[in-house]
């Protein structure tokens, strides 16, 4: 008796009758309205001017949620049409050129919590999709050797290499792209790659390394 009683009042519920799920409904909507609206604004009056303060170049109809956190000295081009959701992180690193590039070509989208480290060029195509927490960099951070480490020395230029991701590529979500990689038009990256070396144009890959699993044509 007490198990039932206990397991009723757990499942218990007050009632709902209509004119109160209307008055909730109309509440609900109208809280939804007002943070869309103030979302709005707040990118229209104080996103949008500080990223296009901050880049070299953006080009229309940006779509930007939040301020990107931009760590470091280099050069930002943003194409047209393109959406960054959520917050990113752009780091740029001295180890190799003195104006590192990270670029991202028209109506491509980059997803909430990507970031991007590089020491010499991220260039993402047009219409590519970029997965929520993705991360790519063009170099090795630290050098290997441990000595070379504690010493503080910089990454030698066997140690960095750009990236360049081709036009219509979908990256999934939480994948790594690490430095020298190039990956063809079309592509589709697995959910949770990591991607160490070149990807063919109209490919799926996927995995740790990633590798081709299915040519699309």
């Amino acid at each position: 008796m007490i198990k039932k009683l206990v397991l009723r009042t757990l499942s218990a519920g007050l009632p709902c009758p209509l004119p109160v799920r209307i008055t909730i409904r109309l509440i609900y909507k109208l809280g939804v309205l007002l943070a869309e609206t103030w979302r709005f604004v707040f990118k229209l009056l104080i996103v949008e001017p500080v990223f296009r303060s901050v880049a070299e170049q953006v080009g229309a109809r940006l779509r930007i949620e939040r301020i990107p956190y931009i760590r470091g000295r280099g050069r930002i081009i943003v194409g047209s049409d393109v959406y960054i959701s959520g917050k990113i992180a752009i780091g740029f690193s001295s180890h190799g050129s003195s104006m590192p590039e990270f670029i991202v070509g028209d109506k491509s989208f980059i997803g909430d919590e990507c970031a991007f480290n590089t020491a010499d060029h991220i260039r993402i195509g047009k219409e590519c999709l970029i997965g929520g927490q993705t991360r790519i960099q063009d170099h090795d951070g630290h050098p290997i050797d441990a000595d070379r480490r504690r010493r503080g020395d910089k990454l030698g230029p066997a140690e960095i290499g750009g990236v360049v991701i081709g036009d219509g590529v979908w990256i999934a979500p939480r994948t790594i792209i690490l430095k020298g990689v190039q990956i063809g038009e079309n592509t589709v990256i697995g959910a949770g790659s990591v991607v160490v070396g070149d990807i063919p144009a109209d490919s799926v890959a996927a995995g740790n390394p990633a590798r081709v699993i299915k040519k699309l044509r």
